[in-house]
């Protein structure tokens, strides 16, 4: 259950919804109507970027499989055009479908059947990653590169990163991805797209160099490292950092 100042912050957030079942649309949108949600639905992909257009949603939620645009397409339509958090449905479940999404530019995949608890949930997160990309660009005064995300503190011309209020030492490589990561804080991000950002996009570098890097960041950052609570695995695609000291499952 959210607080009333967490209830309040959603209110009246755009959400555009695309799917060709409309019993789906339907569903959806009395759901966030009755959380305090604007939205609007579209029965494909091509409507779906007119409202896109036209309206400027906070947050699309799409169907992956539909005639004439697929999900994937959608994904990197909008991605041409916003940064706006995309999340994917589909009654696919296998890995290589996840990545796909993420890497066309989704922020989560949810697999159907799902309660409807557990997508609200997500669009929760989807939207305050949103909010806190909007916040990491407006508050930084020119010479001053100050990052805070929940318990995270980043001076990036310095390089002075404190979490929970204790100074942590960084290699150049564990900064550069701790950085990465808050920059998409509350997004899954897959295993090629954190290679191609660390080491260059025509890096030769393998997932198991990741690990290593992910957990060397982890016992600086974690107050438990065997047990995380801010850099998350999403289990064969990639990994989530969520920089408030939350319960993973409730994400």
């Amino acid at each position: 259950m959210m607080d009333q100042e967490s209830h309040a912050s959603l209110q009246h957030k755009k959400i555009l919804v695309i799917d060709d079942e409309p019993s789906i649309t339907r569903a959806l949108r009395a759901s966030f109507l009755a959380n305090g949600y604007d939205v609007r639905t579209a029965h494909d992909g091509i409507a779906g970027l007119h409202v896109l257009e036209d309206w400027g949603p906070d947050l699309v939620v799409t169907d992956l499989a539909m005639p004439d645009m697929d999900g994937i397409e959608i994904c990197r339509q909008v991605r041409s055009k916003s940064s706006i958090p995309i999340i994917l449905l589909s009654v696919r479940d296998d890995t290589e479908s996840k990545i796909r999404a993420l890497d066309a530019g989704a922020d989560d995949y949810v697999t159907k059947p799902f309660s409807i608890d557990e997508l609200l949930a997500r669009v929760r997160t989807a939207l305050r990653r949103l909010e806190l990309v909007r916040r990491l660009t407006a508050q930084s005064p020119p010479g001053e590169e100050i990052l805070r995300a929940g318990e995270f503190t980043v001076n990036t011309l310095n390089r002075q990163v404190t979490v929970q209020g204790r100074e942590v030492r960084l290699t150049p490589r564990e900064f550069e991805l701790l950085l990465f990561f808050l920059r998409n804080a509350d997004r899954v991000i897959t295993h090629s797209a954190i290679i191609k950002s660390i080491w260059g996009p025509h890096s030769t570098h393998q997932p198991e160099y990741l690990r290593v890097l992910v957990s060397a960041l982890r016992k600086k950052i974690e107050p438990d490292p065997l047990h995380p609570c801010f850099l998350l695995t999403d289990p064969w695609v990639g990994y989530r950092l969520t920089p408030t000291e939350e319960d993973p499952s409730q994400l």
